[in-house]
């Protein structure tokens, strides 16, 4: 899967590129139509600690998944954002299966009829 990476306010070293790419990669696993991600790294100037931002956005087909996290680290926010990005891929996928199976059902009483 292809994965652009965009640092806004800083940049990223390789090793947290490097970190994103390896964690994506792994969404591979539970659903290999992904098209292309975007990786959207801020960093927020506010008195708190956990002032970075992983933004996570997946092009499957059927539609677009987001997610968005704020964490002390770039990599918890970016963890945090996988795990919320695979849930949402399950989700995906369970709709996506009824669908099919509802269209072939709706298919095979069309054709049934018929004859």
């Amino acid at each position: 899967m292809k994965i652009g990476v965009q640092s806004i306010h800083f940049s990223a070293d390789s090793k947290l590129l490097d970190f994103i790419q390896k964690k994506a990669n792994k969404l591979d696993q539970f659903f290999d139509q992904i098209i292309s991600g975007e990786v959207y790294l801020k960093l927020e100037n506010v008195e708190d600690e956990a002032n970075k931002i992983s933004e996570i956005k997946l092009i499957v087909p059927g539609g677009t998944l987001f997610a968005k996290e704020q964490c002390k680290s770039f990599e918890e926010a970016t963890d945090l954002a996988i795990e919320s990005l695979r849930k949402q891929i399950t989700k995906h996928k369970d709709k996506t299966r009824a669908k099919l199976i509802e269209d072939k059902a709706i298919l095979s009483e069309i054709i049934t009829k018929d004859y």
